[in-house]
């Protein structure tokens, strides 16, 4: 069920901020959520008020926009917080408390007791105030399953609208993750949210597979920036679940948004969108092998999964070096408004063959030698012509 209803939780402004490169201003801010909105997310998670009092003010900013996705903040399992973040008009508080032994003992010390009874006490106010709330545990994979099960069943009790499983030092496996949710599934009734992060690569796939037992949330960010390796993308999700239902997804979001989101954000972090990144890395739709070349020409789908079309995007055929084929070459003659018969294709492939074993050649190069062929055989062809014109 949740494969097909799902909702993401993005998380530029809140987990994006903690990329070793992230600084973004509040206009910056303002038009990432815009962007982000008009991509069709369900929420956006904002920084904590609490942090800074410009994160304050852009977290009222933003919540004033009257855009479509619900506006989320972020915050510590405490009173004080949680009054800050209800005073700036968002429309759900995400809470968070450390679970494993780790962040018990060396980071705020407290036991699961205290963790239950802060839980509940910020739950039941955050409710009452007529808000969204989701309480997650930290560091989830690293907590002891009975203290999990243990929290999670309190919370569900009292109405919390979601509970959240957080990987965040991106320790986990997808089946790993499936066998967590599943069993977190059989214990509350409320929504289920996945956080996780991709220090192990991980993090699209354990997505996925939370999703698969259950989980009905997915927090991403852009490009996937976050904390250290950051954490799912959102262009690594889609990719994902268009796989699963392109149809669905091609109604839930405007895919060819995602682009503009992605250079945008890059732009802003100094960062360059990597070559094989999902669906709009520059090698994403580049086919090079000729074998690929020539199924793609005569099927897109032999050697791809997702329509670059569905993206506004389209696909490449390289054609510049040794691996090329004459079914592609082909398509460039034609590209080029070249008239070349099959045979004289496969004759200029083999000498652009040649020269690729030999050196690194450019599109241009490849053009150029096309073109003069081109000439070559329009000039014999004239001179077998004109005798016979004139005989």
């Amino acid at each position: 069920m949740s494969l097909d209803q799902f909702a993401i939780i993005e998380s530029t402004l809140r987990e994006g901020e903690q990329f070793a490169n992230a600084f973004f201003t509040s206009d910056q801010k303002v038009e990432i959520a815009r962007l982000l909105d008009a991509f069709g997310v369900e929420y956006l998670e904002l920084t904590s008020p609490a942090a800074s009092p410009q994160s304050r003010i852009d977290c009222e900013r933003i919540a004033g926009l009257g855009l479509k996705s619900k506006i989320l903040t972020h915050v510590r399992c405490h009173m004080d917080d949680a009054k800050l973040a209800i005073d700036t008009g968002v429309d759900g508080i995400d809470v968070v408390f450390g679970t494993s032994s780790y962040l018990r003992e060396f980071s705020h010390g407290k036991d699961i007791p205290y963790i239950i009874e802060s839980a509940i006490e910020v739950i039941e106010y955050v409710k009452s105030q007529g808000l969204e709330v989701r309480f997650s545990s930290e560091d989830s994979f690293r907590s002891d399953l009975v203290d999990l099960l243990t929290v999670y069943r309190a919370v569900d009790q009292i109405g919390v609208n979601r509970v959240g499983i957080a990987d965040t030092v991106g320790v986990a496996n997808p089946r790993q993750v499936y066998d967590l949710v599943k069993t977190l599934r059989g214990v509350v009734h409320c929504d289920i949210e996945f956080h996780g992060h991709n220090d192990t690569g991980c993090a699209v796939a354990n997505a996925f597979c939370a999703l698969e037992a259950g989980a009905t949330h997915v927090d991403t960010s852009v490009l996937g920036i976050g904390e250290r390796n950051g954490i799912t993308s959102l262009g690594g999700l889609v990719a994902r679940m268009y796989v699963h239902d392109p149809v669905a997804i091609r109604g839930k979001y405007h895919l060819p948004l995602l682009r503009e989101v992605e250079n945008y954000v890059a732009g802003l972090v100094n960062v360059d969108v990597p070559f094989n990144n999902y669906i709009t890395g520059y090698t994403a739709f580049t086919h090079k092998a000729g074998i690929h070349a020539k199924a793609i020409l005569n099927n897109p789908s032999t050697y791809e999964i997702l329509d670059p079309a569905d993206f506004g995007l389209t696909r490449y055929v390289h054609v510049a070096h040794r691996l090329t084929g004459w079914n592609a070459m082909k398509q460039r003659a034609e590209q080029l408004q070249l008239n070349l018969s099959d045979d004289q294709v496969k004759h200029i492939t083999a000498q652009i063959k040649m020269l690729a074993d030999q050196k690194n050649l450019s599109l241009e190069d490849v053009d150029v030698l096309l073109r003069d062929y081109h000439s070559q055989m329009v000039a014999a062809e004239g001179l077998d012509i004109l005798p016979a014109a004139h005989g």
